[in-house]
């Protein structure tokens, strides 16, 4: 049996951490700083965790970080009037609000009021419109993640039959548009989807990014395909708790050409391209040119 290649996507982050950083001491020889600034809403644990990597991590690429953390019961106004003082302050140039926010705020609104330029997470309806429309935005961080893992393992994406698992407006959907543009051919299948099984088994590209544990088993995978696994899903096993992906990686590994691992794989990805975005930002916001390799 042949075995895949591990797509090492903490070993890639490492490298686009890397080359931010090298930008950013760049940037600030010309009195340049990018700054990105997250907004934590409440107790959420995980959020909790998000935001401190976040947070580290752009200190070590050389950014300014700021951070605003807002009780739970925070009003709606309270938090649009933060982000419109954040929208108007040249010293930010990425905004991240953390999701999920508690329930009493419209996530939509929030997201919205965001200034798209800002928009480090590719949420806002602009960015979204731009992204289909095949023009520049910002991109979100986890697909962006998968396109680089992608082209770095295959060189050129043109005409490969793609497969997305999953129709999320955070993952399955800008991830189907970077393909697109990528010259891709592209099918957005979901849990609804006829006979998926069949459809995956076409497909040199399957993203897995569904949120149901070790769903896509191995005789899903076109042998020597490549697989993207975006899930991270907690299960107990043996007692323990183990994180696991939406792919079974076991039987997937011995079927497809190259795959990710979970932990270790997309996850990395997140918070490097993250970064990326806020110095593509804080480069569009200064007429600048990009750095290369880092955007879409």
């Amino acid at each position: 049996m042949s075995t895949a290649t591990i797509i090492d996507g903490k070993a890639f982050a490492a490298k686009v951490r890397e080359q931010v950083a090298a930008h950013v001491a760049k940037l600030k020889e010309q009195g340049i700083t990018p700054g990105l600034a997250v907004v934590l809403v409440g107790e959420d644990p995980a959020s909790k965790v998000y935001v401190r990597n976040k947070g580290e991590q752009t200190k070590a690429s050389g950014m300014a970080s700021f951070e605003h953390k807002l009780p739970a019961e925070t009003s709606e106004e309270d938090l649009l009037a933060l982000i419109t003082k954040l929208n108007a302050d040249p010293s930010v140039h990425g905004i991240l609000v953390q999701l999920p926010l508690p329930k009493h705020l419209n996530s939509d609104l929030v997201i919205n009021s965001i200034d798209p330029a800002k928009d480090v997470d590719g949420f806002h309806i602009s960015n979204v419109g731009l992204l289909g429309t095949g023009q520049k935005a910002m991109v979100p961080c986890t697909p962006l993640g998968c396109l680089m893992l992608l082209r770095d393992h295959l060189g050129s994406l043109s005409g490969l039959n793609a497969v997305v698992v999953g129709r999320s407006n955070i993952v399955g959907k800008p991830m189907a548009q970077l393909l697109l543009a990528d010259s891709c051919t592209v099918t957005i299948a979901h849990s609804r989807t006829k006979d998926l099984p069949e459809v995956c088994r076409r497909a040199d590209i399957v993203v897995a990014a569904v949120g149901r544990p070790e769903m896509v088993e191995g005789d899903w995978i076109k042998p020597g395909a490549t697989v993207i696994d975006v899930g991270i899903n907690r299960i107990e096993r043996d007692g323990k708790t183990k994180l696991v992906g939406d792919v079974h990686f076991e039987s997937a590994s011995k079927v497809a050409g190259a795959i990710t691992p979970v932990p270790g794989g997309v996850g990395p990805m997140t918070i490097a391209c993250l970064l990326a975005n806020t110095l593509t930002a804080c480069c569009r916001a200064n007429g600048l040119a990009e750095p290369e390799g880092l955007t879409a």
